[in-house]
């Protein structure tokens, strides 16, 4: 890690945010990084209660992610499923035998009377991870997503469904009544952060979901440090899962500019992919143009270095 001054914020989602999470990790110095995960995914599977978006940076900065299938832990073995199938259980939804570790101790420590942020920042901790990892809440959040048939709890959608249905609308339940995790607005407030940097997420269902909860959109326009969001469309297209074909269902444009639409209002600065350097002069809003794709560390540790000298150079 090169010990980069100041503190910095992310808000990401899975596998997308995770990666320039680790590029920020790798670039600050050690306990300088909190990152804010998406709960909106949460669900209870099996009876063992699962955090996607959280599990999928805790492993990304633990070392541990499987880097060819973005989620989910390296070297997994599969028997518990396996015994599952033959069982007739349900295996739409698939947990590995070391994964399954980490849902079977959540789900004991929630039992328990333990809070989601307690209980990662514990497990966080025994993985080595120096940076913070917050639940974006420790109130229950769940997207829903309303198709033309029907209204379908997300995982339902995304994995077992595969998102084929056509989306019209998301709700997030429970986000009115949520609250922001402890300790985030404080941290927003701090003197010493150096930047807010929204990952590059989807932004309807990964960041979306934060942002529904309530003072959070008044935390970012008071936060005195850049809000700088990193675009997770390229060219058109997105780096990773469903983000284009939900701009096209909800009659967005599919582009970087869509997505700086989308966060109108909340950014001091917008980091777009070369591919789509031309946009760059069309938006209402500081752009700093390279590249965002982010295929090894050390492109992830490259974009985030870029990232923070943008952010640095809009706070003037």
């Amino acid at each position: 890690m090169s010990g980069a001054a100041g503190r910095v914020l992310a808000i990401s989602g899975g596998i997308g945010g995770a990666k320039l999470a680790l590029g920020l990790y790798r670039t600050l110095a050690p306990d300088a990084l909190t990152v804010v995960c998406n709960t909106g995914d949460d669900f209870t599977h099996l009876g063992l209660y699962v955090s996607p978006d959280v599990d999928t940076v805790l492993y990304t900065l633990a070392g541990l992610a499987n880097r060819e299938q973005g989620w989910g832990r390296a070297h997994e073995t599969w028997t518990f499923m396996d015994a599952l199938e033959r069982l007739g259980g349900e295996t739409w939804f698939r947990l590995g035998d070391g994964d399954l570790a980490l849902h079977v101790e959540r789900t004991r420590r929630l039992a328990a009377g333990e809070t989601p942020g307690a209980i990662i920042d514990d497990i966080r901790r025994r993985l080595g991870v120096t940076a913070r990892i917050v639940p974006m809440s420790d109130h229950r959040v769940r997207t829903l997503v309303h198709t033309p048939d029907s209204v379908l709890a997300f995982q339902e959608y995304f994995v077992k469904l595969r998102c084929e249905p056509a989306v019209q609308h998301f709700e997030f339940a429970g986000a009115d009544a949520a609250r922001l995790a402890p300790g985030v607005l404080a941290a927003l407030a701090d003197d010493a952060l150096q930047a807010v940097v929204i990952c590059p997420s989807n932004p309807f269902i990964s960041i979306d979901p934060l942002l529904a909860l309530p003072g959070v959109r008044e935390a970012l326009n008071a936060c005195r440090a850049p809000v700088v969001a990193v675009s997770p469309v390229i060219g058109g297209q997105a780096v990773k899962g469903p983000t284009a074909k939900m701009m096209r269902e909800l009659g967005l444009p599919v582009s970087a500019a869509g997505v700086a639409a989308h966060y109108r209002g909340l950014l001091d600065g917008f980091v777009l992919d070369d591919a789509d350097a031309a946009l760059a002069a069309t938006l209402d809003v500081p752009c700093l143009v390279t590249r965002t794709l982010m295929r090894t560390n050390a492109d992830k540790q490259a974009l985030a270095r870029e990232v923070l000298a943008f952010a640095r150079a809009l706070s003037g």
